[in-house]
């Protein structure tokens, strides 16, 4: 990359999510980073994520219950929270806020 990349995590937000919404932001080899919009979802019972590279997400906007396989209860994320999932840390979005937009920031580390 030989220019800087600018935008706004907030810029054009869709008023409703049907599914959750995905946008990639950067790649790199090294590094993946993205916007997920999501307004309600979960994944789908019995679903789980199991990821080869680790992945830090931060809640920007609204919240969110994320469960880890190994934990009884999802832990509630809020505006500012973040979390690592380290690779193959196999873990669900039990909900996501039904009320308005949940914003994640997601870096995938490859």
């Amino acid at each position: 990359m030989t220019t800087p990349l600018t935008g706004n995590l907030y810029a054009d937000l869709p008023r409703t999510v049907p599914e959750e919404l995905f946008e990639t932001i950067l790649l790199t080899p090294d590094i993946r980073i993205e916007r997920i919009v999501s307004h309600g979802q979960a994944t789908p019972e019995g679903a789980w994520y199991d990821q080869p590279q680790g992945e830090w997400v931060l809640l920007v906007a609204g919240s969110a219950g994320l469960l880890l396989e190994k934990e009884v209860e999802p832990r509630r994320l809020l505006p500012g929270d973040y979390l690592f999932i380290p690779p193959h840390c196999r873990h669900r979005v039990a909900w996501t806020d039904p009320e308005q937009l949940t914003v994640w920031l997601a870096v995938h580390c490859m």
